[in-house]
C-alpha cells in the first residue's frame, strides 16, 4: 500500500463489518490479551505508518526474523497449537512416499531426483518418505536421490536435521551461501536446507508442500457499496493495547488480484502463493517432474477463513500476536489459475480419496497385521479416523497436483497403454493406485 492510501487510511479507517459482526471475536481471557513484544512492535509500526493490510499482519507476526512465531516456537506436535497428518500416523507419509516412486517410475526412471519439501515442520513427513524409499532400494538403487528443504525457521531447522541425521549440525556461516545447513540422513541420501524455493537447485524434481501454502499471508477483501474496499489491521481508538480490522476508504493495489467475476462479497488472495505456484510450474515445465500439494482448501467458493489456533483451540487472530498460529484456507482454484497452462494441473481432491486411491486400507491391515501390543492397534486406529473420518480430517484437507503435460498426454501414451491396463494418464491418488 501507497504512503498516500495509508495517510488516508489513518485519517478515515472505517471500522469493519462482516456479517453484522466486528471481525475481531468478542471477550478474550484476561491472560491471553496481554500486550506481547510483537503487539508492541505492531502498535509502533501502525502508529508510524497507518494501518496495515492482514497479508502485512501476518508476515509479521509469523515470520518476523525478531518476535515471528515460526521463527522461534516448535509449534507442531502435542505440546505445541497443532499437530499435522505426518504426526498422527505414519501411514500418511508411506504413501506420500509410495506416490513419488510411482511418478518417477511412470515418467520413465530419471538416473537422478530431488526431493524438495517447502515447509517440513520436524521433518516426519521425509523422514517417513525416506523410509520408503529404503524399503524400494531394489527399485530405486539406481537412481541418484538428494533431499532439499526450504525452511525459514532456524528451531525447526535445527529439529530437522536431528530427526534427518541424528546429529547437530553446524549452521552455514557464509552469509552469501544459498545453503546455510547440511549433511546426510541416516539411510545415506544428502540433504541441505535453504530459505528459499528459488535457493534451490533446478533440476528434476519432486516438490511436496503439505500445509505450507495455508500459511502464507492473504489480503482479504470485503464488497461494499463503493466496490471492493480490503480489510486492514488498526489500533483500536478505545483500547490502545488492542487491534481490530477497519475497511481502507478507497482501493489499494491488491485489488487486482480479485477476479472481475467474482461472485462472493468476501475473499482472500494469496499474491505469494502465486509466485511459488508460478515458479514450480515453470521448474516442472523445464525439467520434468512433478509437486504435491496438501492442505486445507476449497476450490474458490469459501469467504471468511483467516483463523488463529494455539494450544490446539481456535485463538483470536488479532489477540496476543505471536503467540498462536495464524492460517487461510488456500484457494485452489487460484492456484489453478496461476498455472497459466504451463503444466497439468490435478484436484484438488479430498484427502479420504487421494489416501484410499493411494492403498491406506490395505496398508493399515498389514499394520495392524504386524502390531502385537493392543496399544499399537489402538493407534492405528485412532490416527486412521483422524486421516479419514469426513468430520475430522477426511473432507477438510485436499491434494492438489501439477505435472507436465506430456505425463498425461505424451507421445508414449498409446505404447504405455498397450503394455499395461492403467492407461497413460492415470495419476494415483487422485485415481487408483496400480504399480506398472
Amino acid at each position: 500500500m501507497n504512503a498516500l492510501v495509508r495517510r488516508a487510511v489513518a485519517r478515515a479507517g472505517i471500522p469493519c463489518l462482516w456479517r453484522g459482526k466486528c471481525f475481531s471475536s468478542g471477550k478474550e481471557p484476561a491472560e491471553s490479551n496481554r500486550v506481547t513484544p510483537m503487539l508492541r512492535h505492531l502498535r509502533y509500526k501502525i502508529k508510524s505508518t497507518g494501518p496495515i493490510t492482514v497479508a502485512e499482519y501476518m508476515k509479521e507476526v509469523l515470520t518476523n526474523p525478531a518476535k515471528g512465531y515460526y521463527v522461534h516456537h516448535d509449534m507442531l506436535g502435542e505440546k505445541g497449537d497443532f499437530i499435522t497428518s505426518p504426526e498422527i500416523s505414519q501411514i500418511f507419509g508411506e504413501l506420500l512416499g509410495i506416490w513419488f516412486v510411482s511418478e518417477w517410475m511412470t515418467s520413465g526412471k530419471s538416473p537422478a531426483f530431488q526431493l524438495v519439501e517447502l515447509g517440513p515442520g520436524r521433518g516426519t513427513l521425509t523422514g517417513d518418505i525416506l523410509r520408503v524409499f529404503s524399503q524400494l532400494g531394489s527399485v530405486l538403487k539406481t537412481c541418484d536421490i538428494s533431499i532439499h528443504l526450504v525452511e525459514v525457521s532456524q528451531k525447526l531447522s535445527e529439529i530437522q536435521a536431528q530427526v534427518l541425521t541424528e546429529e547437530k549440525l553446524p549452521v552455514e556461516r557464509d552469509a552469501e551461501s544459498l545453503v546455510y545447513m547440511k549433511g546426510v540422513t541416516k539411510s545415506g541420501i544428502p540433504v541441505s536446507w535453504y530459505r528459499d524455493l528459488k535457493d534451490v537447485p533446478k533440476g528434476y524434481s519432486f516438490y511436496l508442500a503439505h500445509e505450507f501454502f495455508d500459511v502464507l499471508p492473504v489480503h482479504k477483501f470485503q464488497k461494499t457499496p463503493q466496490g471492493w474496499r480490503e480489510v486492514l489491521v488498526d489500533i483500536d481508538p478505545q483500547v490502545s493495547d488492542k487491534l481490530r480490522f477497519v475497511l481502507a476508504p478507497c482501493a489499494t493495489p491488491a485489488e487486482a488480484f480479485i477476479q472481475h467475476d467474482e461472485r462472493r462479497d468476501h475473499v482472500e488472495v494469496c499474491p505469494d502463493a502465486g509466485i511459488i505456484i508460478q515458479e514450480l510450474s515453470q521448474r516442472i515445465a523445464s525439467t520434468g517432474g512433478a509437486a504435491l500439494i496438501a492442505d486445507y482448501g476449497h476450490d474458490g467458493t469459501k469467504t471468511d477463513t483467516f483463523r488463529g489456533f494455539c494450544g490446539h483451540q481456535l485463538h483470536d487472530v488479532l489477540t496476543a500476536p505471536g503467540t498462536a498460529d495464524l492460517t487461510a484456507d488456500v484457494d485452489f482454484s487460484y492456484l489453478r489459475r496461476m498455472v497459466q497452462g504451463k503444466v497439468a494441473s490435478l484436484g484438488p481432491v479430498e484427502q479420504r480419496t487421494f489416501l484410499k486411491n493411494m492403498g491406506i486400507d490395505v496398508r493399515l491391515k498389514v499394520l495392524l497385521d504386524k502390531a502385537d501390543e493392543p496399544s499399537t492397534k489402538r493407534q492405528l486406529l485412532q490416527g486412521y479416523d483422524m486421516l479419514m473420518n469426513p468430520q475430522k480430517m477426511g473432507e477438510r484437507f485436499n491434494f492438489f497436483a501439477l505435472l507436465p503435460h506430456q505425463r498425461l498426454h505424451g507421445a508414449n501414451q498409446e505404447r504405455n497403454a498397450r503394455q499395461s491396463k492403467t492407461p497413460a494418464s492415470s495419476v494415483p491418488g487422485f485415481d487408483d493406485l496400480v504399480w506398472q
